[in-house]
């Protein structure tokens, strides 16, 4: 049988070499829980919507989330605490592998510290180092039924009060909704406005005990086994000690944590995806249908090459894009583009993925004893979880001019596994200044890698793009036309995506092959985008001749292809969960 190159995530032979021997053994307890469980109470669970309160349990008896989500500075004599991006991605991933409902609770948690690890105020932060040892988890309550998750508006309410014996200073009164682990959070981290201050001097951020009596839990706005919660707060007592943020120091704290935490979209659907490949290429290719393997027939295999490109693809992002969060500073933004991409692009192609399995499944894909079923039906929430793509989108946007044309001189990150803490996350600054942020040439990447058929294809749509931009620029109707805007951004997006694609696939020494069909993905993908501008009601006859003139077949091999297959085969049987 073909090695499959440890290019998935495998429970079976999964070795995290990277890490120190404290976190292996975590990832490896945690793995090994979910296998104990096994497939069918997992399964059920899901169906039966069972609060996940027996994880949480696992998690509390093996510190998981104290040792992972606890910046070092409050690690109180542990010396493997630390909020470690690298070791947090291959949790959530494994989190995401298992099901969706037990990512959230640690993605939820992860919001929740946001602004509290941001704050000054060091008593919230003992506070929550504690909970987390305790076995706690956090609720970060930011959106609101009327607004989403629009900080510009919020109607929960802090009156000044009389202080009182507890030091109390306001009272709080409002709802909050979509709220993961309201019903059972110790810190329910919230963002309110005062009713005596106009503006943006008036955001506050406090934290709010899920178990107070002026705490009401209204319920799950969700059938599952997530509890995604609506809550009211009536009068609820916010004392000194309980304030984290205000003014625009408060509105930053929200922007910048949704940097931090909503980054695990990417390595959540990552974690989905690759179980459900494993059990989609071990039923197809046993599965005999007119006497020949369903694996036979070419589109069935074209199918699934495309998938695990796809797959592998995002794996290579969203590694990369670690590097730079954990690299960067004040002076080094560049992960302020790289999330989004994370959140939009790296999500919407695990539905892709899902999808392209489904159509090889077909029936299969609904029977209640297969992950997959699971699966098809959560995959479409991550690229939903923060607004939808084209909130992301439009901020991809922003970079744009600098990163096309304007390229600096940004410093060399290589790989970031090291066992550090990335305490920059708790001072990112002011969250404005996007349109600023630099970034080293592009180009040099693609070059570097130009003997690869496809990256040499999709470099000349990447320097189209520029031409586009260049010569027939949107003008500035189309500027605020978002539906036509939005069409410009997936194709600079892909640019972006493929320069990490390959800076990682350079770095982790991955085989040509896989390369080239990656990009005979993306230049697909890219060729799909330019006839969607052609069709746009506004584009001008400059744009639609560039549209079409920006179409490229990928560069085709069967023998590539072929040997890529053989990668994709070795998958069958290579896991399957225990019963």
């Amino acid at each position: 049988m073909t090695d499959t190159g440890g290019l998935l995530f495998n429970p079976n032979t999964y070795d995290p070499r990277q890490f120190d021997p404290g976190t292996r053994r975590q990832l490896q307890a945690l793995i090994a829980y979910f296998e104990e469980r096994g497939k069918t109470r997992l399964l059920q669970d899901d169906l039966d919507a069972v609060w996940v309160a027996d994880f949480l349990e696992f998690i509390k008896r093996e510190r998981i989330f104290a040792t992972f989500l606890t910046p070092s500075d409050f690690g109180v004599g542990d010396d493997n605490k630390r909020w470690d991006t690298s070791r947090n991605a291959a949790l959530s991933e494994i989190l995401g592998f298992y099901g969706l409902a037990y990512w959230y609770a640690e993605q939820v948690t992860i919001l929740g510290l946001g602004p509290i690890w941001q704050s000054d105020n060091i008593k919230a932060k003992e506070r929550a180092a504690e909970q987390l040892e305790a076995g706690g988890v956090m609720a970060f309550g930011l959106s609101e039924r009327e607004h989403g998750a629009d900080i510009y508006n919020t109607d929960m309410i802090l009156t000044p009060a009389e202080r009182d014996d507890e030091g109390v200073v306001f009272r709080a009164t409002g709802q909050k909704y979509y709220i993961g682990n309201g019903n059972v959070a110790g810190m329910v981290s919230v963002f309110s406005r005062r009713a005596d201050v106009e503006g943006p001097d008036g955001y506050v951020w406090f934290v709010a005990d899920s178990a107070h009596p002026a705490y009401e839990l209204i319920g799950n706005v969700v059938h599952g086994q997530m509890f995604v919660s609506n809550f009211a707060l009536h009068d609820y007592p916010v004392r000194e000690e309980d304030i984290l943020s205000t003014g625009t120091e408060a509105f930053s704290a929200a922007l910048n944590t949704v940097n931090i935490g909503k980054f695990n979209l990417c390595t959540a659907s990552i974690g989905m995806c690759e179980h459900a490949f494993y059990e989609a290429i071990t039923h197809a290719n046993n599965r005999i249908l007119y006497g020949n393997p369903v694996t036979d027939f070419p589109h069935v295999r074209s199918s699934f090459v495309d998938a695990y490109a796809r797959l592998v693809a995002m794996k290579l992002f969203s590694d990369r894009a670690i590097d730079y969060f954990r690299s960067a500073s004040l002076d080094d933004r560049r992960y302020l583009l790289f999330n989004p991409v994370t959140k939009s692009k790296v999500t919407s192609e695990g539905e892709t993925v899902v999808r392209i399995l489904w159509d090889v499944l077909a029936a299969k894909g609904f029977e209640r004893d297969t992950y997959f079923s699971e699966v098809r039906q959560l995959i479409g929430a991550l690229p939903r979880l923060e607004g939808t793509v084209h909130v992301n989108v439009a901020q991809i946007l922003k970079f744009m001019p600098n990163y096309l044309f304007n390229p600096g001189s940004g410093p060399d990150v290589g790989t970031r596994d090291d066992p550090a803490d990335d305490l920059f996350f708790w001072g990112q600054g002011p969250a404005r200044g996007a349109s600023q942020v630099q970034f080293a040439d592009w180009v040099p990447v693609f070059e570097k890698a130009s003997a690869i058929p496809n990256v040499a294809r999709f470099a000349e749509q990447a320097r189209a793009l520029q031409a586009l931009l260049a010569s027939a620029a949107p003008d500035a109707e189309q500027q605020r036309d978002l539906d036509f805007m939005l069409v410009v951004g997936h194709l600079f997006t892909l640019v972006v995506y493929g320069q990490l694609i390959l800076e990682q696939a350079e770095l982790r020494g991955i085989d040509n092959d896989v390369v080239d069909q990656i990009f005979d993905v993306v230049v697909r993908d890219f060729s799909g985008y330019a006839v969607a501008l052609h069709g746009k009601s506004s584009s001008t006859p400059a744009q639609q001749e560039w549209a079409l003139s920006a179409v490229r077949k990928p560069v085709t091999d069967s023998d590539r292809f072929d040997r890529v297959w053989q990668q994709v085969r070795a998958y069958d049987g290579a896991y399957a969960m225990r019963p």
